[in-house]
């Protein structure tokens, strides 16, 4: 591993590289550090895991050598993008992508990691590198999705509430991350009705819980503190699946912010449902916010 773990601004933004595609989680990642001057540095993960007699491994060495030079690509295309204002370096390490990732992002700003969309058969069988890192991590970890790239979506960071009394660390990142882009704030939150009872109640009724949701999220984001007095945020809410209605929020977004679960057992990835669902489809930038306070973990 670099020496260097922070620049004269703070913790760096760590990127993990992959065999897979990078070049939209470098995109996200360079224009972090460059507005955060702070050092952006990449991580490859060289995994060495003995495999069945029957598979063909290459050598060692062949493996090292590859993951040189794909990280030696992933540097020069971060280097053009940050054009000189602040530092690039980068690690070859072994181990699997997700133990590397969780091993460095410790003392990490935050952690970029590029999403492709995956067929319903591949979801069935892999588990993304971003939820297993998410899980074990309290730094931020954004995943990006291939392809995307800033575009003249509306200038706005949308965040997930599920449980208003239980949002504050999603609130606060939301809010960080709004104030330091100078974009707006949305806050959607979402219920939905067993089946059973789905068209059994009156139309009043309906809009009296989705009220009483509204002044719920408005009392949390009351609660969390200063930044909030001086961010006019949009509150809606859905009736709706929280994924299905987080996915569609985020074809307006230039990033969703939503939490994840507060992992009880060391082992797999633990985000929660809501958190892999909206992974598997957003259109934009995910950032999992940690969830619980954490001295070290967020300076927006």
């Amino acid at each position: 591993m670099s020496e260097q773990r922070t620049t004269a601004h703070g913790p760096r933004i760590v990127v993990g590289v992959g065999p897979e595609e990078v070049e939209s989680a470098l995109a996200f990642a360079a224009a972090e550090a460059v507005r955060a001057g702070c050092g952006l540095h990449l991580v490859h993960a060289v995994d060495l895991t003995p495999m069945a007699a029957d598979h063909v491994l290459l050598p060692s060495v062949d493996m090292e050598a590859w993951g040189a030079g794909r990280i030696a690509e992933a540097v020069k295309i971060a280097d053009e993008l940050v054009d000189g204002a602040v530092p690039v370096t980068h690690d070859l390490v072994r181990g699997t992508p997700v133990g590397a990732l969780v091993e460095v992002g410790r003392s990490a700003r935050m952690v970029v990691l590029e999403h492709r969309h995956l067929t319903r058969l591949s979801r069935i069988v892999n588990r993304t590198v971003a939820g297993g890192v998410a899980a074990h991590l309290r730094v931020p970890v954004v995943a990006v999705p291939s392809g995307w790239r800033p575009d003249g979506r509306q200038h706005v960071v949308v965040a997930g509430i599920d449980v208003p009394d239980r949002s504050d660390e999603v609130l606060r990142a939301a809010l960080a991350e709004a104030h330091g882009r100078g974009a707006g704030l949305r806050l959607v939150h979402s219920w939905q009705l067993p089946q059973a009872y789905e068209g059994t109640f009156a139309a009043e009724d309906v809009r009296r819980w989705s009220n009483s949701a509204r002044a719920d999220v408005c009392a949390a984001l009351d609660r969390v503190g200063d930044l909030s007095a001086a961010t006019e945020a949009e509150v809606v809410v859905e009736q709706g699946r929280a994924a299905d209605v987080l996915v569609q929020a985020s074809a307006e977004a230039e990033l969703l912010v939503i939490g994840r679960h507060d992992p009880l057992v060391p082992i797999g990835s633990h985000i929660g449902p809501v958190a892999r669902g909206v992974l598997r489809e957003a259109v934009c930038p995910v950032l999992l916010a940690t969830p619980r306070p954490h001295r070290a973990a967020y300076h927006p």
